[in-house]
């Protein structure tokens, strides 16, 4: 496999994870603005308690969504540490997500249902940005790669050429680093 090819194996898998990450995402936002519409219409709780509940509820379903569905592949061996830090970032996430929230309702008087609804979702999107890299970097974090996968052994082959390579002088490099056509 070319580099190209490589990269491309590796783009197709970033992409299906930001699309699985996507999925489980949106089913959150839906419990999310759910419960917190539903809080805040029946209850005579402030809009920023409302979105905590609606959040917390939400971060649950979010939980299963990505454990066993868009990170089911990913290393199970630490089950403690792994919900440990979802909900370290996911507290994060609810205070970046509510302090928009916050801000519009008590900084500038946005509390109308249509104006609460928008920072919510606005708050939403900009602490998703934060939990996306979070989850992928220190929560659900990706197994070793599989020795056999053929993508690793080209990565693997291209490497130890760029190191043989070092030693000779640059026109042999650039001989031998040039593509081979067949």
């Amino acid at each position: 496999m070319s580099e190209r090819g490589a990269l491309r194996v590796r783009l197709d898998r970033l992409l299906r994870e930001i699309a699985k990450f996507g999925l489980v995402g949106g089913v959150g936002l839906l419990v999310n603005m759910a419960a917190f519409n539903l809080v805040r219409h029946t209850t005579e709780l402030p809009v920023v308690r409302a979105s905590i509940l609606a959040t917390v509820i939400a971060i649950v379903c979010n939980y299963v969504g990505f454990r066993y569905f868009a990170y089911r592949d990913r290393d199970k061996s630490g089950r403690t540490r792994e919900l440990t830090l979802f909900l370290l970032f996911s507290l994060a996430g609810l205070v970046i997500e509510n302090g928009v929230l916050y801000a519009a309702t008590y900084g500038f008087g946005w509390d109308t249902p249509l104006q609460s609804n928008v920072f919510k979702f606005s708050g939403i999107a900009v602490a998703t940005l934060f939990r996306f890299w979070s989850y992928r970097t220190w929560v659900f974090r990706a197994l070793p790669p599989d020795p056999d996968d053929e993508a690793v052994q080209t990565a693997e082959a291209i490497l130890e050429r760029a190191e043989a390579l070092e030693g000779e002088p640059s026109r042999e490099r650039e001989r031998a680093a040039a593509p081979r056509h067949r």
